[in-house]
């Protein structure tokens, strides 16, 4: 880490002010963001989810002999031979583009070399280039443009929906074969795909020596590219799998709901997705601190400002050689540039995203398409425990203050410390996890929903199990967990860092939530036999509640106290 990051780490605001939590924004943006990808070490030690893919890259093993009966399959650039799962068929490791690498390093993605003969599909590719997180191996392979096909083990008489899966963990961190799609796949009757993009500086540097050049456009999206060049491979190979490529459902949690936002507004998306799904997305609203400055699509004259902040601090400060030297400097270097004070995302400002989210929703000027979207009910839970986890204390009443003071005006302090006693919360912590909680996801996730029911077809929801399983790998704070960011994952996906649904009650939750996802990929609404009505939006603006117990509509104003939070920094 460079010297220009480690003082701003320091120095930063968002780091805390005088107090005993004082920590910097790279310990926080690690607690926070290394996290949130459920299932982050599935594949094994460190590593081997690269070498498993690399047997089969580059050539094929010819003809299919020993294959299983339909699990090969005819691609745009070759054969793939997948796996057979339960009651599913897996594809995992093909290329989608071209290796990113040399001098298509911050490139805009270029198709996948074709392959002869069958090419072995059934070990995940290379995760893209990220440094080490609290439970992420690091990653130094740039080469890592893969995707993973699920379907269900038999055909349909008609073409099956299909479910893109955008994955999060902060545009730092993660890969799309984290999450084991089997289950929603084969109970849905839906295929699902999920892919690598680039992330950290690899994945949204804005520079100006990048732009045009090898870049299709501005620098600062090369991660949107990505995901848009994954949508292009879904559009051309989809029936090869059995899925319609004219019904495709874009849906994401965390940093992938960012990015179904900023999809929703690209003009290079459009058509390339039929439905949208956001899950706990930050793209509108308050950029909050203490937090991930990562998740917000940014000005493009802050994202270049750190671009050549970057560049100045690898050595690469002259603007006419930038490009040819920011292209030389070791992938293990770049990593760690990733996650300093203002992090990495998108970039707004011409280019692949003209327009903010946020602008763009209020003025209607985005892909008119159904949308179904939401938040966990207790989302800073689980920030507020990884802080802890990664500082090794526990957070007091002068800390909770303390931190809300670094958020709000001094008269605002003390009003919402009035409405927040710690008095009324197991702890401190929880206490400060209920401000971040309501003031920068629940009514800012209700404002985007007003929003977007202006314009299209929208479905809301809140995820409420307060007694949703906790990480393996993460110690339990001292308050209840509840319904925490990322909770709702284990509930469509399997994976090892999230145990899955335990009581009975939580299985159906789980089966609701499968049908409900699946039914708004197959027609843009929800509902169907067997599940709660799930009403639109609509004039009663109350949200679907997913609970153990029948879901049923809440009042997500009520619940998160959105009126005082309309009157805080008026």
């Amino acid at each position: 880490m460079g010297t220009r990051a480690r003082k701003a780490s320091d120095e930063s605001p968002s780091a805390g002010r005088r107090g005993p939590l004082r920590i910097t924004v790279r310990q926080r943006l690690r607690a926070l963001l290394t996290v949130l990808v459920c299932g982050a070490v599935i594949s094994g030690a460190a590593g081997a989810h690269g070498e498993a893919a690399q047997d089969g890259r580059g050539g094929g093993r010819g003809g299919t002999a020993g294959s299983v009966a339909g699990t090969v399959v005819r691609t745009d650039a070759g054969l793939v031979e997948g796996r057979p799962g339960t009651g599913t068929r897996v594809f995992e490791g093909i290329p989608y583009a071209a290796p990113p690498v040399g001098r298509l390093r911050w490139a805009s993605p270029r198709p996948p070399a074709p392959w002869p003969g069958v090419r072995p599909a059934t070990a995940p590719g290379n995760r893209c280039a990220q440094a080490a997180g609290l439970i992420d191996p690091p990653s130094d392979t740039e080469d890592c443009l893969y995707l993973n096909v699920t379907t269900p083990a038999h055909g349909s008489a008609r073409p099956l929906p299909v479910m893109v899966w955008v994955h999060g963990n902060g545009f730092i961190n993660g890969a799309g074969s984290l999450y084991d799609a089997q289950r929603l796949a084969a109970r849905g009757k839906v295929i699902v795909v999920s892919f690598n993009y680039r992330l950290g500086v690899l994945g949204f540097l804005a520079h100006p020596a990048l732009d045009h050049g090898a870049a299709e456009h501005l620098s600062g999206n090369f991660g949107l590219e990505d995901q848009q060049a994954a949508l292009r491979w879904v559009r051309r190979n989809a029936a090869a799998f059995g899925g319609d490529p004219t019904n495709v459902t874009l849906f994401g949690e965390s940093a992938g709901g960012t990015s179904v936002c900023a999809h929703l507004v690209a003009p290079g998306s459009a058509g390339l997705f039929q439905r949208a799904i956001l899950q706990s997305a930050q793209c509108t609203g308050r950029r909050w601190s203490p937090g991930p400055p990562t998740w917000f699509p940014l000005p493009r004259a802050e994202r270049e400002r750190h671009g050549l902040d970057v560049a100045a601090e690898v050595g690469c400060s002259d603007l006419r050689t930038a490009a040819a030297c920011l292209r030389d400097v070791p992938v293990e270097e770049l990593v760690e540039w990733s996650d300093d004070a203002l992090g990495t995302g998108p970039t707004v400002g011409a280019g692949v995203l003209p327009v903010a989210p946020e602008r763009a929703f209020a003025t209607g000027r985005f892909h008119r398409v159904p949308v179904l979207q939401g938040t966990t009910r207790d989302e800073h839970r689980l920030f507020t425990a990884a802080i802890e986890a990664v500082t090794g204390r526990t957070t007091t009443e002068a800390d909770y203050r303390e931190q809300v003071e670094a958020l709000f005006s001094p008269a605002d302090t003390a009003r919402v410390l009035a409405h927040y006693p710690t008095a009324r919360f197991h702890s401190p912590g929880e206490a400060l996890s209920a401000v971040v909680t309501d003031w920068a996801w629940g009514c800012t996730a209700l404002d985007r929903d007003r929003a977007l029911d202006r314009y299209v077809p929208l479905y809301a929801y809140e995820f409420d199990d307060a007694e949703a399983p906790w990480f393996t790998t993460l110690e339990k704070p001292d308050f209840p967990t509840g319904a925490f960011h990322g909770a709702e994952l284990q509930y469509l996906f399997a994976d090892e860092q999230l145990p899955g649904p335990a009581s009975p009650a939580q299985h159906r939750l789980a089966d609701t939530m499968v049908r409900y996802w699946a039914r708004f990929a197959r027609t843009g609404d929800p509902n169907g036999p067997g599940t709660a009505a799930w009403p639109r939006f609509g004039p009663g603006r109350h949200v679907q509640s997913l609970r153990p117990a029948r879901p049923a509509p809440a009042d997500l104003a009520e619940e998160h106290r959105c009126g005082f939070w309309e009157t805080v920094g008026r």
